[in-house]
Parts: C-alpha cells; structure tokens; sequence
C-alpha cells in the first residue's frame, strides 16, 4: 500500500509535490519519475510502493524491486529503514545518491545485511547535447526477432554487473519478458557483427527530462577497440534526439568505462551507491 505517516495512501492531493520533487533534480530522480510519468501514484502499477516521512514535498523513497531513496533528513532514513524492516524484504538492491544509500543502508545493515557487494562511489553522469566522440553508425536499435542472438550478451552482461543469473528461479521467462519490453519501446541498441552481438547497451529508464543508459556491454574479444565509446554515442545521441538529456552511473573503478563517457562528453552530475543484497 503507498502510505505515508498514519497511513494515510498517497493520492491525487499528493500528485502535485511528488511531480515537483521528481523535477527538481531529473537525472537522479529518473527511475521513479520514469514510473510515476506513466503510472501515477497507483501502486499496482509502480511495481512498488512510494513512502514519505511526513510530506513528499520534504522526504520520499521509494520501495520496490530496488530500494531508492530520493529525499530526507537522517531521521527520515531512519524512518524508511524502520518501515522496510517491519516487513518481508522485497528488494534485492538499495540503490540511489550516495549520500542517502549510505546512512540508509547503516539502519538496514543489522536485519539484511552482510551485504553481497557495496558499491559505495559510482560517478552519475549526464549529456545533454550531442556527443563529442563520433557515434558508431551500426548500432541500431534492437527487434523482437532478434531476441536470441541478443540474449546471451545480456545475460553475460547482468552476470558480469549483478553477480547473478537472470534466468535463476524461471528459466529466464521473466528477463525475457523484460527485455521484450524494452525491446517493444525502442530502448534497446546493439551492434550485429556475423550475427552476434559484439556491443549492446539498453536505456533502462526513460523519463519526459533523462533517458537512463544501462547495459552496456562490449564483447570480451573486441573489447579496447572503441566499440563502448562510439556504441555509447550512438545511444546517448538517440535520447538525446528525442529531447532528453543522456545519463549514467558507472563504478568508480572501472577506469577504462569512465574514461570512455567522458570522452564522449559525459559530465559528473553526481555520485550513486549501490548496496547488493543476496
């Protein structure tokens, strides 16, 4: 149920100030605004549920697949924590700026924790015109017939960033069915060489403001060639097109994947932290 203090469900009178809290700031707030946009306040809908600790115009999160906290004080953390504990875990990921992730994640780490992995620095980073490095004119976007010979690098991808398989638990019917809707959406970009995809990438969230990239992936064996970076202009050049600004978050780490965005034009806008939980 989408509650607030009291229980009080959030609804139309709340519409107003969810709608100019997820404007204030639209790359990090793009996957819940990229939800609300479509669905509204309608639970059922979000796939998950939006809370605040007093008003959504002062604190919010929301609560579904991933834990996202978006705005509040260390009491209200505190607060979304509480409210996360007194029910069965839903989430397999606390993800979101990392000034909020972090103290969220002190409250929650004594009921869900060790964590499987902390990512506690990934750079959130944003283009907002077209991209300086050139676009690498073969990637296209993805059709449903071409599901199949997409499928492997997505699934080495989500093994590679997550560190579990997709296709535990069903056989991999409900990633399908993810990747078919983003694939029906037009979010979905690959590059085909001898029918195999040797570049993928995949706009996971797409809001009125931020198209989201995720997913992307260079095949082992071509990887140091430029096939990230001219994969990665072509699809932030795409979002961009449509009127949005391009976004990101990348690991800290990974200084090759940074060093490519930001040849490409990509600028710092933030900084993200992921908390994976098994």
């Amino acid at each position: 149920m989408l509650n607030v203090v009291g229980h009080r469900p959030l609804g139309l009178r709340d519409a107003a100030a969810v709608a100019d809290v997820l404007a204030s700031d639209p790359v990090p707030m793009c996957m819940v605004a990229a939800r609300c946009e479509v669905h509204g306040l309608n639970p059922r809908l979000l796939g998950g549920a939006l809370w605040t600790a007093d008003h959504p115009s002062t604190s919010l999160c929301f609560s579904g697949a991933n834990l996202i906290p978006l705005l509040g004080s260390r009491s209200d953390l505190t607060y979304f924590a509480d409210r996360a504990l007194s029910r069965p875990r839903a989430c397999s990921s606390v993800v979101g700026p990392a000034d909020l992730v972090a103290p969220l994640w002190e409250d929650l780490v004594t009921e869900w924790g060790p964590a499987r992995e902390v990512r506690p620095d990934q750079p959130l980073m944003a283009l907002d015109g077209p991209p300086a490095a050139a676009p690498d004119p073969a990637v296209r976007l993805v059709t449903e017939d071409d599901l199949d010979a997409y499928l492997p690098a997505a699934i080495d991808m989500f093994i590679g960033e997550v560190g579990v398989d997709p296709r535990a638990g069903d056989g991999g019917v409900s990633y399908r069915r993810r990747l078919l809707s983003l694939i029906a959406a037009n979010r979905v970009f690959a590059r085909f060489e001898d029918g195999q995809v040797v570049f993928k990438a995949e706009v996971g969230s797409m809001s009125s403001k931020v198209g989201q990239i995720q997913g992307v992936w260079v095949d082992p064996a071509r990887r140091g060639a430029g096939l990230g970076s001219a994969g990665t202009a072509a699809v932030a050049q795409a979002i961009v097109a449509g009127g949005r600004t391009a976004s990101l978050y990348v690991n800290n780490f990974n200084a090759p994947a940074r060093a490519a965005y930001l040849r490409i034009g990509f600028v710092q806008v933030g900084t993200f932290a992921t908390v994976l939980i098994d």
